[in-house]
């Protein structure tokens, strides 16, 4: 998807799963975007890398979120 695209008529429901903020804006982001790379969450949401990082391991250990090559994207 084009940068800074939001495919918004595509947002589904938050997963229950999700507790915190920052989980939850970057699982928003990643499903509005239709996946993004850890430098386009760091440049958009002003996250540290680090976070980011932290934030996506969570995620992808819930199955809620995968890695194709270098983006991320929601599963399902």
């Amino acid at each position: 998807m084009a940068e800074g695209q939001l495919a918004t008529d595509q947002i589904g429901v938050l997963p229950s799963e999700l507790d915190s903020p920052q989980g939850k804006l970057v699982y928003l982001y990643l499903d509005a975007t239709e996946g993004a790379t850890v430098s386009d969450l760091n440049q958009t949401l002003a996250m540290s890398k680090l976070s980011i990082l932290s934030v996506l391991n969570s995620l992808t250990s819930e199955e809620l979120v995968e890695k194709r090559g270098r983006e991320y994207v929601v599963v399902g």
